[in-house]
């Protein structure tokens, strides 16, 4: 672990994010101390510095404070940006154990959260999300996934902590390659939610 200091935050900033000494720890500090940012998409994208200020995030600040804190515990920082029709985008911090990759997530749906290490493939890990992406018309949504991107890219503009919204990010995401999870003709005979996980995905939503 790198020592507190070398990354702009602060000591009590710091002591917070270096104290989070496992990915599952982050990921219950997203689901328990920050709330989730119910403002209209496009409102904000804040660094961790402010949402760790604010006590709230929606899945893209979730993602950057998550790949923050797996930064100080020696991982890259790194995102994934899963793409969806009739929905909106999801942004996964992964990380890698033991040559397995698992996910950290801030989501108003239960399912689109955490998920241990043991995916073999970016695309395992993506394709674990699929039955849980759906929109409120009970549609799965999810159709592709991103390349990790490196946070260290974005350095420059100080994306930890930053007081300005950090834009420049989610920009780069939405217009990076993405690769598709379905083979042609799949879409068309895809079923509609079952309504038992429907409702199991709306346990705990901020309304």
């Amino acid at each position: 672990m790198k020592h507190a200091g070398w990354n702009g935050f602060n000591r009590d900033e710091s002591r917070v994010l270096t104290g989070l000494r496992t990915p599952d720890r982050i990921q219950r500090f997203l689901d328990e101390e920050i709330g989730y940012n119910k403002e209209p998409d496009g409102v904000t994208c804040r660094s961790p510095r402010r949402v760790l200020r604010d006590g709230i995030a929606h899945c893209m600040e979730g993602a950057l404070l998550a790949a923050a804190a797996l930064r100080l515990l020696g991982h890259p920082p790194l995102l994934v940006d899963l793409e969806a029709v009739h929905d909106d985008d999801h942004v996964l911090a992964v990380f890698r154990v033991r040559g397995h990759w698992g996910a950290i997530a801030k989501s108003n749906f239960a399912g689109l959260r955490y998920r241990e290490p043991v995916y073999r493939t970016l695309r395992e890990l993506a394709i674990s999300y699929f039955e849980h992406y759906y929109n409120l018309k009970g549609e799965k949504t999810l159709r592709t996934y991103s390349r990790p991107v490196n946070l260290k890219r974005f350095d420059s503009i100080g994306w930890m902590t930053s007081e300005e919204d950090v834009w420049a990010i989610p920009e780069y995401l939405v217009v990076i390659p993405h690769i598709p999870l379905l083979a042609p003709g799949m879409e068309r005979k895809l079923a509609r939610m079952d309504a038992r996980l429907f409702a199991a995905g709306q346990v705990g939503t901020a309304k």
